[in-house]
């Protein structure tokens, strides 16, 4: 089994790769301002609180795993409407090179649907709300997803949907072509499981696909 680095583990797609990859059998670092306020006590369950765009406490947080999932958010108030946001590129500045010196070499790093190439998958009824609402951020995720693949990392972008708390069934559509991506619902859960599957498999190199149920 691995030992997967979590960043942005105190919820979201996270925490419940968190849940799912200790249920999984691997051992999980817990990486958040608020990690000792994870409400799981597991023998195999690291909780490290940390700032992701500080390379000081980045860097010891790498040593000994496997694999890392960068999973970070941010609150959907009117900061993230009116901006700037800059989380998404700053934490991932910092994380790059840091792997890139000392390893590990596999990351797995959620965006979302309308980031990236997959904007132009966009409908023409979405864009005009999507860049009101989300744009500011998904511009973030964009200037991430563009320093990850400029990365010689073996990296795999995911490009959720519209993200739900139901629970998650295992039946999703993971849509590697552009000529395929849409967008759709699909369950934190079933994105968490696809995560630890990539890692678990070595699966999805160098692709971005986009998750919908």
């Amino acid at each position: 089994m691995a030992h997967i680095l979590v960043i942005g583990a105190s919820r979201g797609i996270g925490l419940e790769v968190v849940r799912q990859g200790l249920e999984r059998g691997h051992r999980i670092r817990a990486m958040a301002r608020g990690a000792e306020a994870i409400a799981i006590d597991d023998p195999g369950l690291e909780k490290r609180p940390g700032d992701a765009t500080d390379a000081r406490d980045l860097e010891p947080a790498l040593d000994g795993v496997d694999a890392v999932v960068l999973a970070l958010g941010v609150a959907k108030d009117f900061r993230f409407v009116l901006g700037p946001v800059s989380l998404f590129s700053s934490a991932t500045e910092a994380l790059l090179p840091l792997m890139q010196a000392h390893g590990p070499r596999r990351l797995v790093a959620v965006t979302g649907f309308g980031a990236g190439r997959s904007r132009a998958a966009l409908s023409a009824l979405e864009k005009l709300p999507f860049k009101a609402i989300m744009g500011r951020a998904y511009d973030d995720k964009s200037r991430q997803e563009a320093m990850i693949e400029a990365s010689d990392l073996d990296w795999t972008i995911v490009r959720p949907g519209i993200l739900t708390s139901n629970r998650g069934t295992g039946r999703y559509r993971v849509l590697v072509s552009p000529d395929s991506w849409r967008n759709g619902i699909i369950p934190r859960a079933d994105v968490a499981d696809f995560i630890l599957t990539a890692i678990e498999q070595g699966s999805h190199l160098h692709a971005a696909p986009v998750l919908v149920r």
